[in-house]
């Protein structure tokens, strides 16, 4: 999900500034962290009032903009993230000797799985690249056996990590996140060339504040900074189980060619897909490793389930390296990859394994809406929703 919105005051620590620290390893976590983390139950969600109507209005908001953007392209589209980037066939490999609370759910056993990982921008509509918003990572790991599922995802073999790439989300829950999504269905029809005047003021302005130390999360849903999209370090914003615990999870760059792209502007003014054109070109010839990290809840005052706009202590409870994400040399961007992964997939961070559950108000929403919108898409494309059960179905 998408939304410009929190308060325009609150200063938003974005993960592509700084430069992402290096994650503690596994000698380093048992010397460095002494915390009591928070055992996953039931009881840590608190389910509000009346969310099950306020799920139905995004869902008739969702669809209402569906149709708009179906009519003016003459081709369905995601109602968020529609615009894709990049493509990739990676592999997740599981860190051996994990310590026990780290040793869960699909990093519950030293492994190696493929994975498919698709980079996109947030809106809906798709737009040129100057028009400059969030960015998303979506990774849909392939061949998980043996593990228990969500009910909604029974009998798949796969396990979908969302994100984007800052460390919160910008409302709080379901109700202002309709808000806001009022106000972009107001601007749907609006000029290209007003959104594009709309970022331009907005990444300045924020590009000023930043300079006196209050930087704004709000303008960087209009005006992101126009950097490379594989620099970016991408996390859950909302929380999910983690087997017996709760966490947040991200990737972040590991490898130093991925490193040197962090912060690294891109220029798009006159490219309408400079963010595709930077991934394909990175990846004629580099490989790219990104360090899976995890964030454990050692405290939900201070580390909220229910409201994944407040940011998580690192200093209460640092990202701890899980894992590593590579993806070799290949075609980022082929035909065939672009159809399957933009017309055939869906990614949800409902396609889970129990023990991954995603949790709180904006994750049930997700879980709403995601499944009408992924059908209206793929039924007016005439395409059939197809969950991969082997690699060997991505084209390459």
């Amino acid at each position: 999900m998408y939304a410009p919105g929190g308060d325009a005051g609150r200063m938003r620590d974005r993960l592509v500034r700084p430069a992402p620290k290096k994650l503690l390893s596994f000698g380093e976590s048992m010397s460095a962290i002494a915390a009591n983390y928070v055992r996953y139950e039931p009881s840590v969600e608190m389910k509000q009032d009346h969310e099950e109507q306020t799920f139905a209005e995004i869902n008739a908001l969702i669809r209402r903009a569906q149709v708009l953007l179906n009519d003016r392209y003459r081709h369905a589209v995601r109602f968020v993230h529609s615009k894709s980037h990049g493509i990739l066939k990676a592999e997740l490999a599981i860190n051996a000797n994990l310590p026990a609370e780290l040793r869960q759910g699909l990093f519950s056993a030293t492994g190696k799985y493929p994975a498919i990982v698709r980079f996109s921008t947030a809106p809906g509509d798709i737009m040129a690249d100057s028009v400059s918003t969030p960015r998303g990572m979506a990774v849909k790991v392939v061949g998980v056996q043996g593990m228990e599922m969500l009910p909604e995802h029974a009998g798949q073999t796969t396990q979908d990590f969302v994100f984007l790439n800052s460390k919160t989300f910008g409302v709080p829950d379901a109700k202002a996140f309709l808000k806001n999504l009022k106000l972009i269905e107001l601007t749907l029809n609006e000029p290209e060339l007003v959104k594009k005047t709309v970022s331009n003021v907005a990444r300045g302005i924020n590009a000023f504040l930043g300079v006196i130390g209050a930087h704004s999360g709000t303008l960087d849903q209009f005006g992101s900074p126009e950097t490379h999209v594989l620099g970016e370090t991408y996390a859950s914003n909302a929380a999910i189980r983690y087997g017996d615990f709760i966490a947040k999870v991200s990737f972040a760059p590991l490898s130093e060619n991925l490193k040197s792209l962090t912060g690294k502007h891109v220029g798009v003014n006159f490219h309408y897909s400079g963010l595709r054109d930077a991934v394909v070109d990175f990846f004629k010839t580099q490989t790219a490793v990104w360090e899976v990290g995890v964030q454990l809840c050692t405290d939900t005052a201070k580390m909220p389930v229910e409201d994944p706009s407040k940011t998580w202590p690192e200093d209460v409870s640092p990202y701890r390296a899980v894992g590593t994400l590579t993806a070799g040399p290949q075609d980022a961007y082929s035909p065939a990859r672009r159809v399957y992964a933009d017309e055939v997939l869906t990614f949800s961070p409902w396609h889970a394994l129990a023990a991954h559950r995603p949790l709180g108000n904006i994750m049930r929403a997700r879980r709403a809406s995601y499944g009408p919108s992924a059908e209206f898409r793929q039924s007016m494309n005439g395409h059939t929703a197809a969950e991969p059960k082997d690699i060997s179905e991505f084209p390459d």
